[in-house]
Parts: structure tokens; sequence; C-alpha cells
């Protein structure tokens, strides 16, 4: 297997791979930006049919995630990411045809499921590429590149937004289109890399859905998850339904988290040396996201702007801790128990988090925290804390079921 190693050409594969994940979350950081006016306003489609396709579709994601991880196991890695890129771009396109609520849900099926396969194969990539000692460090100047490029899209986005016109909104979708036909470029520029299994070798059902410690460590992973959906959906909706802080709050917290996550992510990523390490930083980032949960639902104690803002600001901080620990943690746990000959599979298995994620957390959170008020904030900060403790047996169990973990 070709290994990254500090050489030329593993600075050049690592650059690749960083280009290729900013061109990525550019596009998406466009996209997401207006994407959802556009199908209300152009489309014509209503908020709840919006909800409900976006739903289905990271739902069909969460389940393409690992017959797609398989496919490139035996295909091969950087194929199968250069085709998935490719496939992602044209789903993007389809949105614009959309004019029917069943093409919509046919449309964001594609769509998830392009874009959740694209995250298993690219991390099965990583793992091709990099030796087990980089794997993680590496993963974290992938994230800090991705939350640039996010943030440099929604900018982009955002010029869409104040214009408001059809054409403008084509723009986006176009623009996020052609980042992943760069995406597919770059990735097509990576070191060719064998096959990690035979096509006609390999059990009838998917190895990953009989490892039960495997499948542990991906529940508890994908309900720490949860604070994707807690950040973009129901913050936002606490300030403003619950809270005197002013409006552009929402902004404020989404450019704190993206600068912190940028210039810190990396640094967080290189204290991790085992996979216990690994355990340890996921059940941290489960007491501070509790604390976090406590520091938003004290936002709307006052009645003074200033005041909450203070505190939402405090609660983001933390939040965001939280989010690195549990992200650098994460990978680590999810790249060092996965077998090296099937990496993409187990890789979409464990990534199939983030769709469920997707799928259930928006209306989930929205309910619990927004509907409840301070009892939700606090049930969901202790189910935080509750999945970070439980990872560190989860892990235990899984290790010992290895033939060998570091």
């Amino acid at each position: 297997m070709t290994v990254l190693h500090d050489r030329p050409e593993t600075r050049r594969a690592g650059r690749l791979l960083a280009a290729a994940q900013l061109a990525g979350s550019l596009g998406d950081g466009a996209f997401l930006t207006c994407s959802v006016l556009f199908f209300t306003r152009i489309a014509g489609l209503t908020p709840a049919q919006v909800g409900f396709g976006l739903t289905l579709g990271w739902a069909a994601g969460s389940v393409a995630g690992v017959p797609l991880g398989r496919l490139a196991d035996r295909h091969g890695t950087r194929g199968s990411a250069v085709l998935l890129a490719l496939a992602t771009g044209a789903s993007i396109l389809a949105f614009l045809f959309v004019r029917s609520p069943l093409l919509f849900v046919l449309a964001a099926s594609l769509y998830g499921s392009c874009q959740t396969g694209l995250a298993a194969v690219r991390q099965a990539l990583l793992a091709d590429l990099a030796d087990p000692e980089r794997r993680t460090r590496i993963r974290a100047h992938l994230q800090s590149a991705g939350n640039a490029g996010l943030a440099i899209g929604a900018g982009l986005g955002g010029l869409a937004l104040s214009a408001d016109t059809a054409s403008a909104y084509l723009t986006v979708f176009v623009l996020d289109a052609a980042m992943f036909v760069a995406t597919a470029a770059l990735l097509r520029a990576l070191p060719a890399l064998p096959r990690t299994s035979s096509p006609r070798t390999g059990p009838p059902k998917p190895a990953v859905l009989r490892d039960r410690p495997y499948a542990l460590v991906t529940l508890l992973n994908a309900i720490l998850l949860l604070r994707m959906p807690l950040l973009s959906v129901a913050i936002p909706l606490w300030i403003v339904e619950r809270t005197a802080a002013p409006g552009w709050t929402v902004s404020a917290l989404f450019v704190l988290n993206t600068l912190v996550v940028v210039l810190l992510q990396v640094r967080v990523a290189g204290r991790l040396t085992t996979l216990g390490s690994a355990a340890r930083m996921v059940r941290r980032s489960g007491v501070l996201l509790l604390a976090s949960c406590v520091a938003f639902a004290s936002s709307a104690l006052g009645t003074s702007p200033s005041v909450a803002f203070g505190v939402l600001v405090v609660g983001a901080l933390v939040q965001v801790v939280g989010e690195m620990l549990q992200s650098a943690g994460s990978w680590e746990i999810g790249f060092a128990l996965a077998p090296a000959d099937k990496q993409g599979e187990y890789q979409g298995f464990f990534g199939s988090g983030i769709s469920v994620a997707r799928a259930v957390g928006p209306l989930l959170l929205s309910t619990v925290v927004v509907g409840w008020g301070l009892p939700g904030w606090l049930l969901l900060g202790a189910v935080f804390l509750a999945a970070g403790w439980a990872m560190g047996p989860a892990v235990r169990w899984a290790a010992a079921t290895r033939p060998a973990t570091r």
C-alpha cells in the first residue's frame, strides 16, 4: 500500500486532499446558504415539503454509505471517489429541474447518497494513503480546510440571497456543481492505489453489519453528532424565539465556530496518541457538550440583549471545544477499529451517523430544545454526557475483538 510519510510526494498528496476538501466545501457553503429559498421561491415547494424531502434524502444517504464504501474497497478508492464527486455535481444540477415534491425527494435521495458515499470513500482513501499515526492529524487539516471553504461559500451564497433572483440562485447551483468537478480532478491527481480486496471475494453480507462492537461505537458517535443540527437548526431557532439576543447573533456564532475550528482543530488532533486517548477525548467532549447545553438554556433567563449575547458566546465557545474533541476522537476510533482491507465499507457505516443526524436531528432537536425549553436542554446535555462516557467501554470491547489495534 502507498502510505504518506514526510516526503515531497506526501506533502503534495496532502495538499491535493486539502484542496479537494476546500473546493467541495466552498460549493456546499454557497449551496446550503440559499438552497432552501430556491426550493421554496423558485421551485414552488412548501417549507414542509422541503424539510420532508431533505429528511428522506439524508435517510437514503445513511443506507447508501455501506454499499458504496464496499464497492470502493473492491474497485479502488481513488477512482470511486472521483466518480462519486462527479455524481454529486450531477445531483446538484438535478435540483434545477425539480418542480414537484416527488422529483424533489428523488433528487434529494440522489444527493444524499452521493454526498454520504463520497465522504465515506474519501475517508477510506485517506486510510489507504496515510499510515495510522498520521491519519487523524491529516483528517484535522482537511476539517480545517473544509470549514474555511464553508465560510467562503456562505459569503458567496449571501450575495445570491441579497440579489434574491432566479439567476443568482442558478449561479450558486452551477458553482457548487463546478466545485465538485474540480474536486474530482484534484482527487484524480492523487497517487494510484491498489484494490484493497478482490471483487470476487468476501461474504455475501457486509462484514460491518455483523460487527456488533463497531455498530455500538457508531451508534454512540451518531448520538454525539446531534451537535451538528444543534448548531445549524436548534440554536438559531432558540435565539430568535426564546432569547433577547439580536438576530445577527446567529451569524456571529456560526463565524465564531468556523474560525475556532480552522485555527485549533489540527492542534487538538495532535494530542491523540492511542485509541485509549481518543476514547478519553470523546468522553471529555460529552462533558463539554452538556455544559454548553446548560449555557444555551441560561441565555433565555434574562431580558437584556447584551447579557443573552454574552451567554450564547460562552455556550458556543464551550460547544466548539467539545465539537473538536469529539471530531478528533471519533476519527481516530473510526479508523483504528476498521480492518485495513475494508476501510471503505467500515467508513461508510461509521459515516452514516452524519446522515442520521441530518435526517432526524432538525425535527428532534427543534421539538426537544425549542419546544421544551430548559428541561429539553438538560435532557439533551445528559444524552451527550451518557454517550461520551459510554464510548470508552464500547471502544475497549471493540478493540478486544480486533486482531490488533493501537
